[in-house]
Protein backbone atom coordinates (compact mmCIF):
# COMPACT_ATOMS: atom_id res chain seq x y z
CA UNK A 1 0.00 0.00 0.00
CA UNK A 2 1.19 3.51 -0.79
CA UNK A 3 1.67 5.65 2.38
CA UNK A 4 -0.95 8.42 2.72
CA UNK A 5 0.20 11.59 0.96
CA UNK A 6 3.10 9.98 -0.94
CA UNK A 7 3.47 10.97 -4.59
CA UNK A 8 4.19 8.07 -6.92
CA UNK A 9 7.03 8.82 -9.34
CA UNK A 10 7.96 6.51 -12.20
CA UNK A 11 10.72 4.75 -10.17
CA UNK A 12 8.27 4.18 -7.30
CA UNK A 13 5.48 3.11 -9.63
CA UNK A 14 7.65 0.37 -11.13
CA UNK A 15 7.53 -1.51 -7.83
CA UNK A 16 3.75 -1.91 -8.05
CA UNK A 17 2.99 -2.50 -11.77
CA UNK A 18 3.63 -5.60 -13.86
CA UNK A 19 6.25 -5.11 -16.54
CA UNK A 20 3.63 -5.20 -19.26
CA UNK A 21 1.92 -2.10 -17.86
CA UNK A 22 5.02 -0.01 -17.40
CA UNK A 23 4.97 1.18 -21.00
CA UNK A 24 1.44 2.54 -20.57
CA UNK A 25 2.40 4.19 -17.31
CA UNK A 26 5.47 5.73 -18.92
CA UNK A 27 3.32 7.22 -21.67
CA UNK A 28 0.96 8.74 -19.11
CA UNK A 29 3.84 10.27 -17.15
CA UNK A 30 5.34 11.62 -20.35
CA UNK A 31 2.11 13.54 -20.96
CA UNK A 32 1.49 14.82 -17.41
CA UNK A 33 5.03 14.95 -16.04
CA UNK A 34 6.01 14.04 -12.50
CA UNK A 35 4.34 17.15 -11.10
CA UNK A 36 1.61 18.07 -8.64
CA UNK A 37 -1.76 18.78 -10.29
CA UNK A 38 -2.45 22.39 -11.26
CA UNK A 39 -4.83 24.51 -9.19
CA UNK A 40 -8.46 23.84 -9.96
CA UNK A 41 -10.14 26.20 -12.38
CA UNK A 42 -12.36 29.01 -11.13
CA UNK A 43 -15.96 27.77 -10.88
CA UNK A 44 -18.47 29.82 -12.84
CA UNK A 45 -22.13 30.77 -12.62
CA UNK A 46 -24.69 29.95 -15.27
CA UNK A 47 -24.10 33.37 -16.88
CA UNK A 48 -20.35 32.72 -17.20
CA UNK A 49 -19.15 35.01 -14.42
CA UNK A 50 -16.90 33.60 -11.68
CA UNK A 51 -18.80 32.00 -8.82
CA UNK A 52 -17.62 33.68 -5.61
CA UNK A 53 -19.62 31.30 -3.42
CA UNK A 54 -17.90 29.73 -0.45
CA UNK A 55 -16.75 30.28 3.11
CA UNK A 56 -13.67 32.50 3.09
CA UNK A 57 -11.13 33.02 5.86
CA UNK A 58 -7.46 33.72 6.51
CA UNK A 59 -6.64 30.14 7.49
CA UNK A 60 -8.14 30.00 10.99
CA UNK A 61 -10.24 31.91 13.50
CA UNK A 62 -8.69 34.92 15.23
CA UNK A 63 -6.01 33.80 17.67
CA UNK A 64 -6.02 30.20 16.52
CA UNK A 65 -3.01 28.45 15.06
CA UNK A 66 -2.85 29.29 11.36
CA UNK A 67 -4.67 32.60 11.64
CA UNK A 68 -3.10 35.37 9.59
CA UNK A 69 -4.07 38.82 10.84
CA UNK A 70 -2.27 41.68 9.12
CA UNK A 71 1.28 41.66 10.49
CA UNK A 72 3.73 44.51 11.00
CA UNK A 73 5.69 45.72 7.96
CA UNK A 74 9.07 44.17 7.27
CA UNK A 75 12.14 45.83 8.76
CA UNK A 76 12.80 49.08 6.94
CA UNK A 77 9.46 49.01 5.15
CA UNK A 78 6.98 51.83 5.56
CA UNK A 79 3.77 51.02 7.42
CA UNK A 80 0.80 51.06 5.03
CA UNK A 81 -1.44 54.07 5.52
CA UNK A 82 -4.61 53.39 7.46
CA UNK A 83 -7.98 55.14 7.27
CA UNK A 84 -7.17 57.36 10.27
CA UNK A 85 -3.94 58.55 8.66
CA UNK A 86 -6.10 60.47 6.18
CA UNK A 87 -8.05 62.39 8.82
CA UNK A 88 -8.54 66.12 8.49
CA UNK A 89 -7.33 68.12 11.54
CA UNK A 90 -10.93 68.41 12.78
CA UNK A 91 -11.54 64.66 12.49
CA UNK A 92 -8.25 63.86 14.21
CA UNK A 93 -9.15 66.20 17.05
CA UNK A 94 -12.53 64.53 17.50
CA UNK A 95 -10.95 61.05 17.39
CA UNK A 96 -8.52 62.10 20.13
CA UNK A 97 -11.47 62.51 22.51
CA UNK A 98 -12.55 58.87 22.06
CA UNK A 99 -11.21 55.64 23.55
CA UNK A 100 -12.02 51.94 24.15
CA UNK A 101 -15.18 52.71 26.11
CA UNK A 102 -16.64 54.56 23.11
CA UNK A 103 -16.27 51.61 20.72
CA UNK A 104 -19.75 51.05 19.17
CA UNK A 105 -19.16 47.29 18.94
CA UNK A 106 -19.41 47.13 22.75
CA UNK A 107 -23.12 47.81 22.17
CA UNK A 108 -23.39 45.11 19.49
CA UNK A 109 -23.12 47.67 16.69
CA UNK A 110 -21.15 46.38 13.65
CA UNK A 111 -18.26 48.10 11.96
CA UNK A 112 -18.64 49.97 8.68
CA UNK A 113 -15.59 48.22 7.21
CA UNK A 114 -13.82 45.44 9.11
CA UNK A 115 -11.41 44.99 12.00
CA UNK A 116 -8.98 42.81 10.00
CA UNK A 117 -9.33 44.85 6.82
CA UNK A 118 -11.95 42.57 5.27
CA UNK A 119 -15.45 44.00 5.12
CA UNK A 120 -16.94 40.54 4.54
CA UNK A 121 -15.71 39.53 8.01
CA UNK A 122 -17.02 42.58 9.88
CA UNK A 123 -15.75 42.03 13.46
CA UNK A 124 -14.81 38.38 12.93
CA UNK A 125 -12.41 36.41 10.77
CA UNK A 126 -14.63 34.36 8.49
CA UNK A 127 -17.44 35.12 6.07
CA UNK A 128 -19.57 33.41 3.47
CA UNK A 129 -20.62 34.40 -0.04
CA UNK A 130 -23.67 32.98 -1.78
CA UNK A 131 -23.69 34.05 -5.43
CA UNK A 132 -26.35 33.88 -8.13
CA UNK A 133 -26.44 35.62 -11.52
CA UNK A 134 -28.72 38.37 -10.15
CA UNK A 135 -27.80 38.64 -6.47
CA UNK A 136 -24.69 38.14 -4.34
CA UNK A 137 -25.23 37.64 -0.61
CA UNK A 138 -22.42 38.55 1.82
CA UNK A 139 -22.69 36.91 5.26
CA UNK A 140 -20.61 37.45 8.40
CA UNK A 141 -20.63 35.24 11.49
CA UNK A 142 -20.75 38.21 13.84
CA UNK A 143 -23.44 40.77 14.70
CA UNK A 144 -26.22 39.13 12.66
CA UNK A 145 -24.61 40.74 9.62
CA UNK A 146 -25.63 40.26 6.01
CA UNK A 147 -25.66 42.33 2.84
CA UNK A 148 -27.63 41.76 -0.34
CA UNK A 149 -25.79 42.97 -3.44
CA UNK A 150 -27.98 43.06 -6.58
CA UNK A 151 -26.14 42.60 -9.87
CA UNK A 152 -28.98 43.30 -12.30
CA UNK A 153 -27.99 46.89 -13.04
CA UNK A 154 -30.24 48.65 -10.54
CA UNK A 155 -29.10 51.88 -8.90
CA UNK A 156 -28.72 52.63 -5.21
CA UNK A 157 -32.02 52.75 -3.37
CA UNK A 158 -33.50 56.15 -2.52
CA UNK A 159 -36.26 54.80 -0.25
CA UNK A 160 -34.08 53.47 2.56
CA UNK A 161 -32.70 55.40 5.54
CA UNK A 162 -28.96 55.17 6.30
CA UNK A 163 -27.81 51.89 7.84
CA UNK A 164 -24.79 50.55 9.72
CA UNK A 165 -23.45 48.63 6.70
CA UNK A 166 -24.75 50.87 3.93
CA UNK A 167 -26.58 50.18 0.69
CA UNK A 168 -24.69 48.07 -1.87
CA UNK A 169 -25.01 47.48 -5.61
CA UNK A 170 -22.74 45.29 -7.70
CA UNK A 171 -21.47 44.98 -11.24
CA UNK A 172 -18.94 42.89 -13.14
CA UNK A 173 -15.74 44.35 -14.57
CA UNK A 174 -14.52 41.40 -16.58
CA UNK A 175 -13.96 38.66 -13.99
CA UNK A 176 -13.79 41.15 -11.10
CA UNK A 177 -16.91 41.77 -9.00
CA UNK A 178 -17.21 45.43 -8.02
CA UNK A 179 -19.36 46.38 -5.02
CA UNK A 180 -20.32 50.05 -4.50
CA UNK A 181 -21.56 50.90 -0.98
CA UNK A 182 -23.11 54.20 0.17
CA UNK A 183 -25.80 55.51 2.57
CA UNK A 184 -24.10 54.78 5.91
CA UNK A 185 -25.02 56.06 9.34
CA UNK A 186 -22.31 58.06 11.11
CA UNK A 187 -22.42 56.21 14.46
CA UNK A 188 -20.19 53.22 13.69
CA UNK A 189 -16.42 52.88 13.47
CA UNK A 190 -14.40 51.45 10.61
CA UNK A 191 -12.77 48.91 12.98
CA UNK A 192 -13.44 47.48 16.44
CA UNK A 193 -11.58 46.44 19.59
CA UNK A 194 -10.91 50.01 20.67
CA UNK A 195 -9.36 51.10 17.38
CA UNK A 196 -10.84 54.57 17.17
CA UNK A 197 -11.88 55.01 13.54
CA UNK A 198 -14.91 57.25 13.27
CA UNK A 199 -16.37 58.16 9.89
CA UNK A 200 -19.20 60.34 8.59
CA UNK A 201 -22.44 59.69 6.71
CA UNK A 202 -20.59 60.59 3.49
CA UNK A 203 -18.64 57.31 3.64
CA UNK A 204 -18.33 55.62 0.25
CA UNK A 205 -16.66 52.22 -0.20
CA UNK A 206 -15.84 50.47 -3.48
CA UNK A 207 -14.72 46.85 -3.17
CA UNK A 208 -13.26 44.56 -5.82
CA UNK A 209 -13.55 40.77 -5.46
CA UNK A 210 -11.51 38.47 -7.71
CA UNK A 211 -11.47 34.68 -7.46
CA UNK A 212 -7.93 33.79 -8.48
CA UNK A 213 -8.51 30.04 -8.47
CA UNK A 214 -10.86 27.56 -6.85
CA UNK A 215 -9.38 28.16 -3.40
CA UNK A 216 -8.27 31.82 -3.43
CA UNK A 217 -10.16 35.12 -3.28
CA UNK A 218 -8.48 38.52 -3.56
CA UNK A 219 -10.09 41.64 -2.11
CA UNK A 220 -9.28 45.30 -2.71
CA UNK A 221 -11.12 48.38 -1.46
CA UNK A 222 -11.02 52.14 -1.89
CA UNK A 223 -12.65 54.31 0.77
CA UNK A 224 -13.78 57.93 0.42
CA UNK A 225 -15.23 60.17 3.09
CA UNK A 226 -14.90 63.88 2.18
CA UNK A 227 -16.24 65.02 5.56
CA UNK A 228 -13.39 63.47 7.56
CA UNK A 229 -10.65 62.45 5.10
CA UNK A 230 -8.21 64.57 3.12
CA UNK A 231 -8.29 62.05 0.27
CA UNK A 232 -9.19 58.45 -0.61
CA UNK A 233 -7.80 55.59 1.45
CA UNK A 234 -6.80 52.44 -0.43
CA UNK A 235 -6.96 49.42 1.87
CA UNK A 236 -4.14 46.87 1.58
CA UNK A 237 -5.04 43.95 -0.67
CA UNK A 238 -6.19 40.89 1.26
CA UNK A 239 -6.01 37.29 0.08
CA UNK A 240 -8.55 34.85 1.52
CA UNK A 241 -8.62 31.07 1.42
CA UNK A 242 -11.57 28.74 0.89
CA UNK A 243 -12.33 27.24 4.31
CA UNK A 244 -12.61 23.46 4.81
CA UNK A 245 -16.29 23.78 5.81
CA UNK A 246 -19.31 24.96 3.86
CA UNK A 247 -21.32 27.02 6.36
CA UNK A 248 -20.58 29.72 8.90
CA UNK A 249 -21.88 29.79 12.47
CA UNK A 250 -23.97 32.46 14.15
CA UNK A 251 -21.92 34.28 16.78
CA UNK A 252 -24.40 36.52 18.53
CA UNK A 253 -23.71 39.62 20.60
CA UNK A 254 -25.46 39.62 23.98
CA UNK A 255 -26.36 42.83 25.82
CA UNK A 256 -25.26 41.45 29.21
CA UNK A 257 -21.79 40.62 27.88
CA UNK A 258 -21.61 44.02 26.19
CA UNK A 259 -22.37 45.77 29.50
CA UNK A 260 -19.48 43.94 31.15
CA UNK A 261 -17.14 44.89 28.32
CA UNK A 262 -18.19 48.55 28.53
CA UNK A 263 -17.45 48.62 32.27
CA UNK A 264 -14.09 46.97 31.70
CA UNK A 265 -13.19 49.43 28.93
CA UNK A 266 -14.23 52.37 31.08
CA UNK A 267 -11.76 51.33 33.77
CA UNK A 268 -8.81 51.46 31.37
CA UNK A 269 -6.56 54.48 31.54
Amino acid sequence: MKPRGEVLTMPKLSRFLPVGLLALAAAAFAQTGDKAPAAAAVPRLADGHPDLSGVWWGGADVGARGSRPPGPPAAGAQRPAYFTDRYTPAAAAKAATLSDKDDPTLKCVPTAFGTLGVRLWNVGAVGQIVATPKMVVLLSETFHDFQLVPTDGRKHRDDQPPTYRGDAVGRWDGDTFVVDVTNFTDDTWMSAEGRVSLHSDALHIVERYRRVDANTLELEATVEDPKVLTGPWVAPKRTLTLAPFDAILSLNCAAEEADAMIKSASQKK
